[in-house]
């Protein structure tokens, strides 16, 4: 089975409708906070208590997640248990990519991170949340990585 279209909107508008607590990071905030680049994927973070995890595992249910990179017919269950003991998980859904983060390199608390992040609203009305832009510099100054680096020159220069 080949990656699907990345649709941000459309793994947005589930999480939402399945009542999951989250705040989007990674290149979809870059974008939302002005330097246009490509992303393939959706990466956020969540609250990790058992009701938010039901919640987060419903939806995944109804996403088909796949583990990204792995075999194809490697069995994957992405319920509360799973999700409770996994720090990263990059999946492959019928939306696209989605990478859950639990506790990203360089972010605050979950709580705090939360209430520093904007709402933001797609052009369907689709209300989420974003980490504010100086939690988004944080997590890209922990990871170090190349494009991580070229994010923050781009972002400290708007």
């Amino acid at each position: 089975m080949s990656t699907p279209a990345f649709s941000p909107r459309a793994l947005l508008a589930r999480l939402v409708k399945g009542g999951v607590d989250f705040v989007v990071i990674g290149g979809v905030a870059v974008f939302l906070h002005g330097y246009e680049r490509a992303t393939k994927d959706l990466d956020i973070t969540y609250a990790r208590d058992p009701a938010n995890l039901e919640a987060l595992a419903a939806v995944l249910a109804e996403l088909e997640p796949r583990l990204r990179g792995a075999p194809e017919d490697m069995p994957f269950i992405a319920d509360a248990r799973t999700l409770r003991q996994m720090e990263i998980l990059k999946l492959v859904t019928n939306e696209g990519e989605l990478d859950l983060l639990a506790a990203p390199s360089g972010s605050p608390p979950y709580a705090t991170l939360k209430k520093h992040s904007v709402l933001q609203e797609t052009v369907d009305g689709i209300v989420y949340r974003a980490c504010s832009l100086d939690d988004l510099l944080a997590m890209k100054r922990a990871a170090g990585r190349l494009r991580d680096l070229a994010d923050i020159e781009e972002l400290e220069s708007e």
